[in-house]
């Protein structure tokens, strides 16, 4: 088993020696993984000047231009070995790219990742059943992002940490970094790319956090049936006597606030 880094000392190594970081050339000077949210506000309060802590005690992030997710700027790579599984053409929300405009954006936000000082590093789960979770690695520029995900994603213990290994899907969260608009396939300075061959999504020009929640939700939903399991879009409470409800709805209609 590799020794855990010194997170405080920002050791990159842990990182570096993982086999998705040496394809896709990631080489970050100083690596904060899954800091406490105490070390992620004093961070986000010394280099993010526009960040404040509410009276409620939340810190209040600014996304700047985008304030929503971008639906029409999000591409899913068209591959042969998962192309049958996805649904493609008119009134689909899936928009085809290739893998190569995909490389192309993805090394563009990996260079911007490693040109940085520091990044930050979130690993955590996806589902509560240790028999069908994912293990999730998000790798972003502002320590925002990773509290957001802290918060979003099952936090490992620290020796599911220490043994996390290489992920099931990764999240280059290059937001404050634009899309080339002359790539293929894009059509502004925003996109967020979709490889499931890969199991990696790619962020560039928006630094909208609920995109790497969507990228979460999306990839559970595409491997979750491919399991045998039925993944719903829903929040649930369980009852005083153990009863379960389940809350269906669309985005922002209440599921987490009543769950």
């Amino acid at each position: 088993m590799r020794e855990p880094c010194e997170v405080s000392q920002g050791c990159p190594k842990f990182l570096q020696a993982c086999e998705h970081a040496k394809a896709a050339g990631l080489k970050p000077k100083i690596v904060y993984r899954n800091l406490a949210v105490s070390q992620l506000y004093e961070m986000a309060l010394k280099y993010e000047p526009d960040t404040a802590v509410m009276s409620s005690g939340a810190l209040a992030a600014v996304s700047y231009e985008k304030t929503g997710r971008s639906p029409k700027d999000k591409r899913v790579v068209r591959e042969p070995s998962t192309e049958a599984d996805v649904w493609w053409g008119q009134g689909s929300p899936n928009y085809p790219m290739d893998e190569r405009a995909f490389l192309l954006n993805r090394a563009r936000g990996v260079d911007y990742l490693n040109f940085l000082d520091a990044i930050f590093v979130f690993d955590g789960y996806a589902n509560w059943d240790t028999q069908a979770r994912c293990k999730i690695r998000v790798i972003c520029a502002r320590p925002y992002h990773a509290l957001f995900m802290h918060n979003m994603l099952i936090r490992p213990t620290e020796q599911e940490l220490a043994e996390f290994g290489e992920p099931d899907f990764v999240i280059y969260n290059a937001g404050p970094f634009p899309a080339n608009r002359y790539t293929s396939y894009m059509t502004s300075s925003t996109s967020v790319d979709l490889s499931l061959a890969h199991r990696e999504l790619v962020i560039l020009g928006t630094q909208y956090a609920g995109e790497m929640k969507k990228g979460v939700f999306t990839i559970m939903h595409y491997l979750m049936p491919k399991r045998g399991i039925l993944s719903l879009h829903s929040g649930c409470n369980v009852g005083a006597d153990n009863d379960v409800t389940l809350f269906f709805g669309l985005s922002g209609t209440g599921k987490t606030t009543l769950s």
